[in-house]
């Protein structure tokens, strides 16, 4: 570079002459005067040249600031990476109590303890494949617990639960009386908003049940802890169940890494029992129940699910099943709730369809940010299956759904009980509204899962 420079500027010894050229040239440069012609073709020229070189300048000027972003954002992703890592490995059984604090949901539109009806949940697809997921979805904070109508008498079926069977369907171990207190604190807060015409917050930090007329105004000063931990933990569990229409259950985790069915206020289940349950794992919950391809197609998922579960995040799923009896807090079609076992064996076969119920769960889970416990909150649907025959496509849709359960399913689910009366029924039912006129090919538009 140094030579070509010197070269450019300095002229040799003993170059006169050519400087004498050199200068004369200049002279003539200088005197130049292109004709406006001229002009025009030395602006043709060089417009195209100079164009070119500005575009190219500015896609150089891009591509660098594309390389520089792109390097300066690696370590900010890298670094949010790697806290989601460190988070998701944290010691099992250890939750750093979360800031997060639960929205304040605002008050549900119209609701009315006379008028505003149960959600008609559905949760069917048509055949011929049944396929075995968690079918979950997100859930607002809003939602979190749903009242209805029916509230009477589920509140009135709860208390009377209360009262026969105690601590068979309310039951908490002691690592888990502080997550049910949390659990209670977080009702406390919601229901008020949520539903102003039935709950009210007392000076004390209690709740009161404005149609029931019950108090529960002494929980303030109740930690779940200590020496009266459990007796706590039972308490505000039955505080909770008598508030709301769902069960409700905590799973903790212990130092395996695995999560624990540790405190439960089941008391409208149908088809299982809180004693039998009480303090299985995750895992055990569903091979105990014999839940139809639980290792193969749900307990990876599940685990995930549980470990990776964030305060602000919130999930629901919906269930169904078939029941051959009236009865809401137990089934006793499949024997008696104090057996040692019971099955769907000794139902009564083929019923007459006035018999036949159908019967859904809508589930919530959440983690609590304190404790760090999952809450599974349970609402049971519960209605006549000749009720639900009558809306549109629902009959076409069920029947369908039922004949693609596969050999597992359809034990779990007891079909060889009920299958024949039940199908006979729905398919009549179903042409019945094909001959009147139904558009079949509008149901998407009318009924969207999990209606």
């Amino acid at each position: 570079m140094d030579s070509i420079i010197t070269n450019h500027t300095t002229a040799p010894s003993g170059s006169g002459t050519d400087t004498s050229k050199l200068n004369q040239l200049l002279d003539t440069l200088h005197s130049y005067r292109p004709t406006p012609q001229q002009n025009l073709y030395l602006i043709a020229f060089l417009f195209p040249s100079i164009l070119l070189y500005l575009i190219n300048n500015r896609y150089q000027k891009q591509k660098q600031r594309q390389k520089h972003l792109s390097l300066s954002s690696k370590p900010t992703t890298t670094s949010t990476e790697k806290q989601q890592v460190l988070k998701d490995r944290r010691e099992p059984g250890k939750w750093p109590p979360s800031s997060y604090v639960f929205p304040t949901p605002p008050p549900y539109p119209d609701w009315s303890l006379t008028e505003t009806k149960a959600l008609p949940y559905r949760p069917f697809r048509y055949g011929p494949v049944y396929h075995t997921t968690m079918g979950l979805r997100t859930v607002q904070p809003e939602n979190w617990i749903e009242l209805d109508n029916q509230y009477p008498k589920y509140h009135s079926d709860k208390a009377a639960r209360i009262a026969e069977r105690g601590d068979k369907v309310i039951m908490v171990a002691p690592e888990a009386a502080e997550a049910a207190v949390e659990l209670l604190q977080e009702l406390v807060e919601y229901l008020p908003e949520r539903y102003p015409s039935l709950f009210r917050r007392t000076e004390k930090g209690g709740i009161d049940n404005l149609w029931s007329g019950e108090s529960f105004d002494d929980i303030s000063g109740l930690t779940g802890t200590g020496e009266k931990a459990v007796e706590e933990g039972r308490k505000v569990m039955e505080i909770a169940a008598r508030l709301i229409q769902d069960d409700l259950a905590l799973m903790v985790e212990r130092p395996d890494d695995q999560y624990y069915l540790l405190a439960g206020a089941v008391l409208l289940p149908g088809f299982w029992r809180l004693t039998d349950k009480f303090g299985m794992s995750l895992a055990e919950l569903h091979t105990s129940g014999d839940v139809p391809q639980y290792k193969e197609k749900l307990h990876k998922g599940m685990y995930n699910l549980f470990r990776r579960l964030r305060p602000e995040q919130m999930v629901g799923r919906n269930n169904y099943f078939i029941q051959v009896d009236d009865s809401l807090a137990w089934s006793w079609s499949i024997g008696s709730e104090d057996d040692t076992e019971t099955s769907w064996s000794t139902a009564e076969k083929n019923r007459a369809i006035d018999h036949h119920y159908f019967r859904s769960e809508r589930q919530t889970l959440r983690r609590l940010p304190k404790t760090g416990a999952v809450c599974f909150t349970i609402r049971t649907y519960f209605e006549p299956i000749k009720a639900i025959a009558e809306e549109d496509y629902v009959p076409g849709r069920l029947a369908s759904a039922v004949r693609s359960w596969g050999d597992d399913v359809a034990k779990y689910k007891g079909k060889e009980r009920y299958g024949e009366v039940l199908l006979e029924f729905l398919d009549k039912k179903h042409q019945e509204q094909v001959e009147r006129g139904l558009d079949l090919s509008r149901e998407d538009e009318c009924r969207a899962y999990p209606f």
